[in-house]
């Protein structure tokens, strides 16, 4: 088995995503660009095979793999996802996958997204989010019952997903903002605060053995040096701007 990652190159129409949370300036679509192949090729010196899917110049937030799909040991869930505009992403996404895992499909009314979901083993904790209802989370857990995962909600403050507030980096650690998200919902974790001038620094994204994370968030990032992590700092301004983390932009998963 093999660490693989599926990414998409960033389109050219990024200026028009969805924001919720955050205001909308200019983006430069082109530095955005280079950016995500400078996070492509990260992920490939960490030991990862990228596969990258074309762009989907009518899908502005179309990089954002993270959120039309969930991709675990044994399947792999394609969402109906909150933002309604984005469902148009799916079909070559999951096709893409299909090389991989079985394919499996959520349906309406309940909405999710994969950005909403955070791994722990065989936990899947979902945030309850303007993306995700409860809806949504009942049927993933059904979907995902006869494989013997764990579906657990979470509510949320002040955030667009749960991995906005919240990122499992490995060593059975928590990245996580206190504010956006109740540290009670996931008892028995080491947890690692967000530098307080930091609140959206809690997504961080674990590459076998180093913790990717914007370079944005520099005090957070040395906190977690301090704790013993290897960290790789990542200049994703643009990508910032639509209102994006590191996890977002692949999906990453073992394969043959």
């Amino acid at each position: 088995m093999h660490l693989t990652a599926i990414t998409r190159t960033v389109s050219s129409s990024l200026a028009n995503c969805e924001l919720t949370w955050l205001p909308r300036v200019p983006i430069d679509a082109a530095l955005a660009h280079q950016q995500h192949l400078a996070y492509e090729l990260s992920l490939q010196d960490l030991g990862a095979a990228v596969l990258s899917l074309p762009a989907l110049p009518d899908f502005p937030d179309s990089v954002f793999v993270e959120d039309p799909a969930l991709i675990l040991d044994e399947i792999a869930v394609i969402t109906t996802m909150g933002c309604e505009s984005r469902r148009g992403e799916r079909p070559t996404l999951a096709e893409a996958i299909a090389r991989f895992r079985p394919v499996l499909h959520m349906r309406p009314p309940g909405i999710l997204e994969g950005g909403d979901v955070l791994r722990i083993d065989r936990d899947l904790h979902v945030g309850l989010s303007n993306r995700t209802d409860q809806a949504g989370i009942e049927e993933l857990a059904l979907i995902l019952r006869p494989y013997g995962y764990r579906v657990h909600p979470v509510e949320l403050r002040n955030c667009l997903h749960l991995k906005s507030a919240v990122s499992n980096i490995g060593d059975d650690t928590l990245l996580i903002n206190r504010d956006w998200v109740d540290p009670a919902y996931f008892p028995g974790h080491r947890r690692i605060d967000v530098a307080p001038d930091e609140p959206s620094a809690a997504n961080a994204l674990r590459v076998n053995d180093t913790v990717i994370m914007p370079s944005a968030f520099p005090q957070t990032a040395n906190k977690l040096r301090a704790a013993g992590f290897q960290v790789r700092e990542l200049d994703l301004s643009e990508l910032l701007k639509a209102e994006s983390g590191v996890t977002c932009s692949s999906l990453l998963f073992q394969a043959p």
